[in-house]
């Protein structure tokens, strides 16, 4: 399996955009999948540069209903006319943060492509599993994000992709809103590749605690990590000085095989 990192927060390669955002391009033995389209059409453009065909997409999943993961949904469907579109029937719920609406474009809500996933899902060798049905015995972090009138947000809008492959578990998870910990607890995969969502846990004293102590959990998990996007910079450090060649950071441009 293959995977190109179309966008993310940084990137090495001058001649590519970067953007706080994320979307990832999977070769599998079955399937040619997108996995979210960051906040506008930098994934589109980066393609381009990097040879990448997304008309022959076969599979677009929204991994949650926020712009910097949908943003570019627009832009892929006026693309590509053949790819089955998966995402939460909660998508398209209003999502906000402190500084405002944070959701997708709303225009877009409906489209007849859409599936929308609130059971898990098995399409050969894939699986796509709904948040709302991920066990939480470790705390949530809401990170002041909320829905109408305030309420906390449970992020029932997102979902995972899980791959079988060649006798290995790959799990790819946009954000991990619900808890890297719970992600990596349930479904105990080989490789995890996805954000963990640390970047508001301040580096000091009680945030290098909490940091820590997620890293030795990470760590009792016979597993690989490839993190990016809303893990942080200075967080990911942290993590990396504990968990080694265990954890990688991935950003534009990168390739690499799970």
């Amino acid at each position: 399996m293959q995977i190109t990192v179309l966008t993310e927060n940084t990137t090495a390669h001058s001649h590519l955009f970067s953007e706080h955002g994320l979307s990832l391009y999977i070769e599998t033995e079955n399937h040619r999948i997108l996995f979210d389209t960051g906040q506008s059409d930098a994934f589109y453009k980066n393609a381009v540069k990097l040879g990448i065909d997304l008309t022959k997409v076969d599979i677009l999943i929204i991994s949650h209903g926020h712009y910097d993961h949908g943003g570019g949904l627009k832009r892929f469907l006026e693309t590509n006319s053949k790819a089955e579109i998966y995402l939460s029937p909660h998508a398209f719920e209003n999502h906000y943060s402190k500084n405002g609406y944070i959701g997708l474009d709303r225009t877009l809500s409906g489209n007849e492509r859409f599936t929308c996933v609130s059971a898990p899902l098995h399409i050969d060798n894939l699986t796509l599993f709904p948040a709302s049905l991920l066990p939480a015995p470790f705390d949530v972090d809401h990170s002041s994000l909320t829905l109408d009138s305030n309420i906390p947000d449970n992020f029932d809008h997102e979902q995972y992709l899980l791959i079988k492959e060649n006798n290995r578990k790959i799990l790819i998870s946009g954000c991990s809103h619900k808890g890297i910990l719970n992600i990596a607890h349930f479904f105990n995969p080989d490789v995890l590749i996805g954000g963990f969502h640390f970047m508001k846990i301040n580096i000091d004293e009680k945030g290098l605690q909490r940091l820590t102590e997620s890293a030795k959990a990470l760590l009792s998990y016979n597993c690989t990590y490839y993190t990016c996007h809303c893990t942080g910079q200075a967080q990911f450090e942290v993590l990396k000085e504990i968990m080694n060649d265990k954890l990688n950071y991935i950003s534009t441009g990168d390739s690499f095989t799970a």
